[in-house]
């Protein structure tokens, strides 16, 4: 490959001596750790999940990129932070990515361009995106070991603002911007389960529980004998999630919007907490179970006020759910909160991998950005699971992940019999990295 001759910028000397900038070293790469996530879709193939719910309309003999390989191209750019389509026009060449392809470094043929990858994202209809759904389910099942005896699934929606006139674009007065607000499933270890683009608006109960239902018996179909249990905030605890829930034995655990009955419930317990407040000056945390029912609800649930007073003043809160067993203070501290961990995960797929990037004009091109960025989650997180259980990098952000796994600067030489990788003798986390590589090496032929 030529090499370039770009002119030497002016840099300022140091201690009397001139620097030298160019650009005509060897074939390098800034993004050296890529042959990391290559090893975890190797193993699990992402790219051919997604590929096999489209249909290819071109004429196979006019084919250059197969849509595995425009999908495996797409989900590694994000993965590596390009989560922009046009990065592609100056991605296709790189060595790292080429490789991560399966093409040689050098004289391997150029990647996709970003007019082919906006075609692939167009591609898909509402038939291919239930699909690919119904796949992503069964990837997050099949990325357990044997069925687990029960799961814990996080529901929430996030905010996505956009900026053009795009399908299913809803103005939303509390963020006075237009945007969607999809909601996202994870379970409580982190992983991904599912994604639907929607407008930006509050969800009913009743698209709630529709949307429930096809998840839980997508799960079912793999899993019929594992216990599930539900968490999510107030605006999900509604009498048609409630009693779906019951229907389909589901467990679950939803905030509660105070009124005044309820607030009724408490009323001499808030009394009692502030007033040893006021004597003790310690911020204190009490808790009561009774018995509830709203209007609207079908039956009475138990319901587990929070009173807490503290030199902010008084707060209360409820929770709604059809646990038992546990007492008050367990459910809503270990079991209920807990769920504010999934905040992290939302952040881990929204702001580091810019999920939110929906700017297509078609809804149906905006879910399969949002299933093209789930794939970029599931890498990282399957590869955040293969750090060491003990050390720090098995909790930590994909963004600091990507900086020290995957932004490596090597040198990518092409030889007749091998390719030779070689990173600084400087590299940083180089005992991290050779872990890795060990235990994502692929088996030995016998």
């Amino acid at each position: 490959m030529m090499q370039s001759t770009f002119t030497s910028p002016a840099l300022s000397p140091l201690n009397g001596k001139p620097i030298l900038l160019n650009f005509d070293g060897a074939e390098m790469s800034s993004n050296a750790g890529l042959t990391l996530l290559r090893e975890v879709e190797r193993r699990h193939d992402l790219a051919g999940l997604v590929s096999s719910c489209l249909t290819d309309p071109r004429e196979p003999g006019k084919v250059r990129h197969s849509l595995q390989d425009i999908i495996r191209f797409r989900i590694m750019m994000i993965a590596a932070g390009y989560e922009d389509g046009n990065d592609a026009d100056d991605l296709r060449t790189e060595p790292a990515f080429k490789l991560a392809l399966e093409r040689d470094p050098g004289t391997g043929a150029a990647l996709c361009s970003q007019p082919t990858i906006s075609r692939m994202e167009n591609l898909a209809n509402t038939r291919a995106l239930i699909r690919m759904g119904r796949e992503m389910v069964r990837f997050y099942c099949t990325s357990f070991a044997r069925a687990p005896r029960h799961i814990v699934l996080d529901i929430d929606d996030t905010f996505d603002a956009v900026h053009g006139h795009q399908q299913l674009r809803l103005f939303n007065s509390y963020y006075d911007e237009y945007g969607f607000q999809p909601i996202v499933v994870f379970d409580g270890e982190g992983r991904l389960v599912g994604a639907v683009l929607r407008p930006a608006r509050r969800p009913t109960g009743k698209e709630a529980a529709a949307h429930i239902r096809r998840l839980i018996r997508s799960i079912r179909r793999h899993w019929p004998t594992t216990e599930i249990l539900l968490r999510a905030d107030s605006h999900y605890g509604t009498p048609e999630v409630l009693d779906l829930c019951d229907t389909l034995g589901l467990r679950y655990v939803f905030g509660l919007s105070g009124n005044q009955r309820l607030q009724a419930q408490v009323q001499t317990l808030e009394a009692s907490t502030a007033e040893r407040y006021a004597r003790k000056g310690e911020k204190l945390r009490r808790f009561k179970t009774f018995s509830y029912a709203a209007r609207s609800w079908s039956k009475e649930q138990r319901v587990i006020a929070r009173v807490e007073v503290g030199p902010l003043g008084r707060d209360t809160r409820f929770v709604v759910t059809n646990l038992t067993a546990p007492r008050g203070k367990h459910v809503y501290e270990k079991i209920y909160c807990a769920r504010g961990q999934a905040e992290n995960h939302i952040k881990g797929w929204k702001s580091h991998l810019a999920s939110d990037r929906t700017s297509c004009s078609r809804a149906s091109a905006n879910q399969m950005r949002l299933m093209l960025h789930g794939c970029a989650y599931w890498l990282w997180w399957m590869l955040r699971a293969t750090c060491p259980k003990r050390s720090q990098w098995r909790h930590a952000q994909f963004d600091t992940l990507r900086l020290h796994l995957v932004k490596l600067a090597a040198t990518i030489v092409e030889k007749k019999t091998r390719v030779v990788m070689t990173l600084p003798a400087s590299c940083p986390c180089q005992s991290l990295i050779r872990l890795m590589f060990d235990a994502l090496a692929p088996p030995r032929v016998a």
